[in-house]
């Protein structure tokens, strides 16, 4: 149940019980609202143009209205005392300039290189006030100051609601307790405006969220195509189109498909040669041509039989002469469409100057609003007074009276509205315009006379006669009435006089002859044809046909024929040929007629604003990666004519590729995609959001290829996580490993997160990689690879990638010292496992197949350490309780990051601060000797690979290379041990001393300290300030 009131709306679903409480609520509710009403002293009205602005006032004022200026030159502001809202109020009118605000990418975006285009499918938008508009929007919040109630007086149509809300979106900014209405009108005359004063509405969000919908898609899909079809094709032809900007509208480029397809359509037309007979008979000064009822025949020697058959007795009888009425109807009213083609037919005026020229007669007063799609005149639209007004015209005003006389406008209707305004007619008459305003206005004249006469009256006969068994026929015209003819000379119709002809007569023909022809092609398009097919397909609007032809005229992708029919150029023949070869027939109408149906539907509140413009954005986006991964279709396409395409260096290739989503990103929920960096060595993953985000993963050099899987992995989230193909260098993984092989950096793998150090992922198992929304410090998207480029003497001199913007700086010659693993006891009285972080560690199993599936082993609870240990190998009870301080014997696997592959130990990483597990020394002075994984002393060996590493000494594992344990270790990296023998002290770098973790430890001795020595001379005792040789 719904009470209405003006604006008020009461729904039973308020659940007011009785009759009297829900009589007494809206009582409340009228009072309340008429209490604010009483507060209205001073009304602002915004028009969209200010000549429509200018007329309102003047009706609404009865002439007296004052003017004054405001801040825009063209914006005049009319004030003027009103009756309204139950009392005398002042009303001050002004005017915007069509969309007071438009829509733009941020900063970063702007620029055309600023981001490859697939990111602006996802880029962040905004609306901003233009510089030439500011004036306006300053004129609004000036006078809004002063005022109690806003009305939008904008055309009634999708843009002029959305134009409203942008006028409602500045003012409210300014005054937010204003109360806002919506003024509805067809046109500008004193009954439409003061019936919009009595019946205010409310500003409709559905409409101008349609209008909101269709704005982001064009700004988006536009400038991404735009982008890349520009800047490529600029490079692939420059000598051709260097300068040519090569813009891409999901309407422009349906329009400028159905030029190339007439075209295309005429091309292939293969004509073919067609015979028929023609019988022609004179009598009484008069030639009569009689048709063949077969019409033509393909086959020449069918033809030729009853051609023979017709000479060989060539006498003609009369079987039948029929006569009966017949009318030509009169136009129906007319709407936006029909105007633009008819005035591109009958009066050759371009649709683009048609509709400009509309706009002004409407804002002048003389005709009905220009955009309507409804030809149905309302039941309540009084047509006498509009037929009344046109008697004083010295050319139609007699037939306008001679309508009046025969009983008033009897007009004929279609079966099109939109509910909300009339079809196109004259609202006041004129005799002062000029040029095509004024032949476009008598058009407009003289079809809503014609549409209120009665149709063309006539006659029809029809001869049938006989010859040899073959029919023919001829029809004669004879006119009765003419009626809408006589106003309407756009329309013709010709009478045709024949002799009389009785039933059973016989004649001898004056000839019989057999005449060949050929079939013709299809015509080019007219501009009639092009807005025809648009309606017909969905493409576009009433209102944007003409500015969807417009563009891609001025965009030379078609010409002109001298007889104005539609010719496609050579960049718009190849453009077409070269989408249409990739598959996606982007040139069709299916994906904008798509999203024109949906942009009704959220018009009706049938589907949601948000649903729509992501499902099409989607939609476009796919399209658009795949168009760029078959770019050299489009290049092919334009070189049969535009000569050679100009081939692309390796550097080019990288920098145009699309990068493909591999997963969301942790910190921004935006796609990652895979890059290559500017060098063309090595691969990132990177946020699409940047450089509004920086978050990125650096893959290692040893990383040689990596590439998109095209299986998605099922356990990860959020949902896709794409999975890679690697290929990683000789010599950098462990022996048991492939060097190939496809996994998921989402998480769940831990050998591949071992070997990447992926630290911005959580857990392990499945699900690994979901985000969460406040990640501690330290765990942001990274991957330090020093942790992986220490690994073995051939990788030792890899460079580091740069760290990520978003990662703490931290300085570059202090490390931390490894702590060493510490069993707290846990509340069962048993030993917990605690990693570096001090956080109890979480015990993971090994998945992947290999000699270690099945085994347990412990993982940093938070991924911000590298601790890992065997289950298996925890150290005896006694050994390292909480307060215990540590091994004396540490497990050779403690401080392996890569024993998940396999069972293989990974590189030592203690100069990057993990634990030191990997060596062992067997006491203390000078007799310390390396102890490999495998428990076998370790054996000294030379790099003798060019590089920084070039002649150094490490230790490895004595075994053929193929049964190696993996174990590694510099040998100017053995730092002995502490005085109390075992794995007592971390080594030191850096000039820092490594500390004991545990709070029993004993201390370490003092280390000897390095002598200070001068900046300028190098020698001890002094600095560089009191240096000697300064002096």
């Amino acid at each position: 149940m719904i009470f209405q009131s003006g604006c008020l709306t009461l729904r039973a679903g308020l659940r007011l019980t009785t009759v009297q409480e829900k009589f007494s609520w809206f009582c409340r509710r009228v009072s309340t609202e008429d209490m604010r009403r009483a507060q209205i002293k001073k009304v602002l009205c915004v028009a969209e143009k200010n000549d429509a602005a200018k007329g309102i006032a003047e009706i609404m004022s009865n002439g007296g209205m004052r003017r004054k200026e405001g801040l825009s030159r063209f914006n005049k502001i009319y004030e003027y005392e009103y009756h309204w809202f139950g009392q005398n109020v002042t009303v001050s009118m002004t005017s915007v300039s069509g969309h007071l605000l438009g829509l733009e990418f941020k900063a970063p975006f702007q620029k055309w290189h600023s981001c490859n285009p697939v990111v602006l499918f996802d880029a962040e938008v905004e609306k901003y006030c233009p510089d030439n508009y500011v004036d306006i929007k300053r004129t609004l919040e000036r006078e809004v100051r002063q005022c109690q109630a806003l009305v939008i007086w904008t055309d009634c149509d999708r843009e002029g609601e959305n134009i409203g809300f942008e006028v409602i979106e500045v003012c409210k900014a300014v005054k937010q307790n204003l109360q806002v209405f919506r003024a509805r009108f067809s046109e500008i005359t004193p009954n439409s405006i003061r019936n919009a004063c009595q019946n205010l509405a409310e500003p409709d969000q559905n409409v101008s969220d349609a209008v909101d919908v269709r704005q982001e898609l064009d700004l988006r899909i536009g400038a991404s195509f735009t982008r890349f079809q520009t800047l490529r094709l600029q490079k692939i032809f420059p000598t051709v189109l260097s300068d040519q900007l090569i813009s891409y509208g999901s309407c422009q480029f349906p329009t400028l498909g159905f030029v190339v397809e007439r075209f295309k359509a005429i091309q292939a037309f293969i004509p073919e040669t067609f015979y028929k007979i023609k019988v022609t008979h004179e009598m009484e000064d008069c030639e009569v041509d009689f048709g063949w009822k077969r019409n033509r025949l393909f086959h020449h020697t069918a033809c030729l039989v009853l051609y023979q058959m017709c000479m060989e007795n060539p006498v003609a009888t009369v079987i039948n002469v029929s006569s009966k009425p017949k009318s030509k109807w009169r136009p129906l009213p007319l709407d936006t469409v029909e105007l633009e083609k008819l005035a591109s037919r009958k009066l050759k005026i371009s649709a683009k100057e048609t509709m400009k020229i509309a706009e002004k007669l409407y804002t002048q007063g003389f005709i009905s609003y220009p955009r309507t799609e409804t030809n149905i005149f309302p039941k309540d639209l009084n047509l006498t007074p509009l037929v009344e007004q046109q008697t004083q015209d010295a050319h139609w005003g007699s037939f306008a009276q001679g309508i009046l006389e025969r009983g008033g406008p009897t007009p004929r209707n279609g079966t099109k509205t939109d509910q909300a305004h009339p079809p196109i007619h004259p609202t006041k008459y004129t005799s002062g315009l000029q040029g095509n305003e004024q032949r476009l206005y008598e058009f407009i004249v003289r079809h809503f006379l014609a549409c209120c006469s009665q149709d063309a009256q006539g006659q029809e006969t029809t001869v049938d006669i006989d010859i040899a068994q073959e029919r023919f026929a001829t029809h004669g015209l004879m006119i009765i009435a003419r009626n809408y003819l006589d106003v309407y000379p756009y329309d013709k119709w010709y009478a045709k006089v024949i002799p009389v002809y009785e039933r059973g007569s016989q004649f001898q023909p004056t000839t019989i002859e057999m005449l060949d022809g050929e079939t013709s092609p299809p015509q080019l398009l007219t501009e009639a044809d092009l807005i025809s097919l648009m309606e017909k397909h969905g493409i576009g609007t009433d209102a944007t046909h003409a500015d969807h032809i417009e563009t891609i005229k001025s965009r030379m992708y078609v010409g002109l024929t001298p007889d104005q029919r539609f010719l496609p150029g050579e960049l718009g023949m190849g453009l077409v040929e070269g989408y249409d070869s990739m598959g996606y027939e982007m040139s069709k109408p299916d994906l904008r007629a798509e999203l024109e149906a949906d942009l009704k539907l959220i018009c009706e509140g049938r589907k949601d604003k948000f649903t729509v413009l992501r499902q099409q954005i989607q939609n476009y986006k796919q399209v658009f990666i795949e168009a760029v991964r078959k770019a050299k279709k489009l290049d092919q396409a334009l070189s049969s004519y535009f000569g050679e395409a100009r081939e692309f260096t390796q550097q080019e290739e990288i920098q145009m590729e699309i990068p493909l989503p591999i997963r969301k990103c942790p910190q921004c929920s935006r796609d990652m995609a895979l890059k290559r960096k500017k060098d063309g060595k090595g691969f990132f993953l990177s946020c699409m959001g940047y450089p509004g985000c920086k978050a990125a993963v650096w893959f290692p050099e040893s990383v040689l290829e990596v590439s998109r899987d095209e299986s998605v992995c099922p356990t990860c989230r959020p949902h896709p996580v794409q999975r890679l193909k690697f290929k990683f260098k000789r010599g950098s993984l462990p022996p048991a490993m492939p060097l190939e092989f496809v996994s998921c950096i989402g998480g769940c793998d831990e050998m591949l997160r071992e070997i990447l150090d992926l630290k911005y992922l959580r857990g392990g198992g499945g699900g690994g990689g979901t985000p969460q929304t406040n990640p501690p410090s330290g765990s942001y998207l990274r991957n330090n690879q020093s942790h992986n480029q220490q690994g073995r003497p051939d990788n030792s001199c890899g460079r580091q990638p740069p760290r990520s913007k978003l990662e703490p700086k931290r300085p570059a010659a202090v490390v931390s010292a490894p702590r060493p693993v510490q069993a707290a006891q846990g509340p069962a009285g048993e030993n917990a496992v605690v990693c570096n972080c001090g956080q109890d560690a979480i015990i993971l199993t090994v998945r992947k197949e290999g000699p270690n599936q099945g085994r347990q082993f412990y993982k940093c609870n938070t991924g911000n350490c590298s601790f890992f240990l065997w289950a298996d190998q925890q150290p005896e009870e006694g050994h390292g309780s909480a307060g215990g301080g540590g091994f004396s014997n540490p497990p050779r696997s403690a401080a392996r990051p890569s024993s998940g592959f396999g069972g293989s130990a990974g590189p030592s990483s203690s100069v990057t601060g993990r634990p030191g597990g990997n060596s062992r020394f067997s006491g203390g002075g000078g007799g310390d000797a390396a102890v490999c994984s495998c428990n076998e002393p370790a054996v000294t060996r030379t790099v003798m690979k060019d590089g920084p590493n070039r002649g150094r000494s490490f230790h490895t594992c004595p075994k053929p290379r193929e049964q190696q344990c993996g174990f590694f270790q510099w040998a100017d990296e053995n730092v002995p041990p502490g005085p109390g023998g075992g794995f007592d002290s971390a080594p030191q770098f850096g000039g820092q001393k490594g500390k004991r973790q545990g709070g029993n430890a004993p201390t370490k001795g003092p280390a000897s300290k390095r002598q200070m020595t001068c900046g300028v001379c190098h020698q001890p005792g002094h600095n560089r300030t009191t240096c000697p040789q300064n002096n």
